[in-house]
């Protein structure tokens, strides 16, 4: 998998120095069809209400949907602490129940392009409305589940569901703000930390008190109940009469003269690259520390330390491409993280591993709002929702291929260490396309 890694990175680099892309080329000229969305999106503006950026009103939008993002991301994070009572209940094998994780991530990843779409036809209020109910509705069904099969299934609809709030809201805060775009994306990115933190102890405690089938049942109309209320209180700050506030979004900032499709393309690339890599430790660092002979306990402390310190990441990297640009920021962040994956090689003590799990957390959380970031300085803010949902999608390609991959090498080989190489191999290819991107940027302001 290595090499295939490095023979992404060549491709890459052929792909931006030749081209072309469908919607767009490489050669420095704008595809027509990108030019009259700008100019169709500046004539719509001069007809609606003045929005302000990064006024007192978009700060009040953005902690709305911080809390709407963190009530959906229970679509993510409730499946994993039902796992072993319905694994008990069906009788099932821990393989079969964990389908349900699965099946749930691809529903997130698939769900997140489609959301996106609605997003920039039907505005954001509209499609987390649709959410908020499907998420609702799955819960319900899984409480009524007769057969483990049924109960996988439904998840592929809580995790459509969910998806509608993430992307989509990074995408939607970076309408509402130009100055401070980075801290605002990264802050709405946020919600799913910040609900993996709260949502599951909720639901275990609801799990052992109740039984799963209940909890599931008070989790589907509680967060429908409560993003429902939420979003009224969205659609009064952004006006009743307005369905999409792209209308009154900032231009883009920089112009890479590259076509939307060519650069939603190699973000996806980019996107599966970083992914695969940063499976490697949050998939696999609990089992690495059972066979390093520390025990899962330890493991468990070192993934909670890693998330932790991934919400201070998103928050800081944000401040960072307020300043420096998106390119630059998640170029730093890809670098960084590689860098905490090569300390992985060389230190195996306890003590390293905390420091390194805390030090891989700080780099690695702020890479994937960074993406939704570039968009939004780069194309046009009607499609920037659907953009996003694509790359979103590459992200969770690359971390369900990551932890598959790490756990077959590690078959393989006997150990993580081949892994560890793999994910820095996968991480270059991402540092590449960065690279690649930046350079072009330079080339065109040095050309202006």
């Amino acid at each position: 998998m290595a090499i295939c890694a490095a023979a992404g990175t060549l491709v890459v680099v052929a792909l931006l120095l030749h081209g072309p892309f469908p919607g767009g080329s490489l050669d420095g000229r704008v595809a027509p069809h990108d030019v009259a969305a700008v100019e169709k999106e500046f004539r719509i503006r001069e007809l609606t209400p003045h929005f302000i950026p990064d006024s007192r009103q978009a700060w009040a939008r953005l902690g709305i949907a911080l809390i709407i993002g963190s009530i959906g991301s229970v679509g993510m994070w409730s499946v994993v602490v039902a796992l072993p009572a319905v694994q008990s209940e069906f009788g099932a094998s821990r393989g079969g129940a964990s389908l349900a994780f699965t099946l749930t991530m691809a529903g997130f990843g698939l769900g997140g392009v489609a959301a996106g779409r609605l997003t920039d036809r039907f505005g954001i209020v509209a499609t987390v409305v649709l959410a908020a109910v499907l998420m609702g509705a799955g819960y319900l069904a899984a409480s009524l589940s007769t057969a483990l099969w049924q109960f996988n299934l439904i998840h592929l609809a809580i995790g459509a569901g969910a998806s509608a709030t993430f992307g989509p809201l990074m995408a939607e805060a970076s309408h509402w703000f130009e100055r401070r775009r980075g801290i605002a994306v990264s802050i709405a990115a946020t919600g799913s930390y910040i609900g993996g933190a709260f949502w599951p102890p909720l639901v275990n405690w609801g799990i052992q008190n109740h039984g799963w089938r209940f909890t599931h049942v008070a989790v589907g109309l509680v967060s429908c109940g409560l993003m429902l209320a939420f979003l009224f209180i969205l659609r009064l700050q952004m006006g009743a009469g307005s369905r999409r506030s792209h209308i009154d979004a900032p231009p883009p900032r920089i112009d890479l003269r590259l076509g939307g499709h060519a650069l939603t393309m190699l973000l996806f690339t980019a996107g599966v690259a970083c992914c695969v890599a940063m499976a490697m430790p949050q998939v696999h660092i609990v089992a690495y520390c059972g066979d390093l002979g520390y025990g899962a306990a330890r493991g468990s402390e070192m993934l909670s330390l890693m998330l932790a310190c991934g919400i201070i990441s998103r928050v800081g990297s944000g401040f960072l491409a307020d300043r420096i640009g998106g390119i630059r920021t998640l170029l730093l962040g890809s670098v960084m993280q590689g860098v905490a994956l090569l300390f992985y090689l060389f230190f195996d003590s306890m003590v390293s591993l905390y420091a390194i799990s805390a030090m891989f957390g700080l780099f690695q959380g702020g890479i994937v709002p960074g993406y939704a970031i570039i968009i939004r300085e780069a194309l046009p803010a009607s499609e920037a929702a659907t953009r996003v949902g694509i790359v979103i999608l590459g992200t969770v390609v690359g971390m369900a291929l990551g932890g598959w991959i790490s756990g077959v090498i590690f078959d393989a080989t006997g150990s993580y260490a081949a892994a560890f190489m793999n994910g820095l191999a996968w991480n270059a290819v991402n540092v590449t396309i960065m690279v690649a991107l930046l350079l072009r940027a330079r080339q065109r302001l040095a050309m202006a």
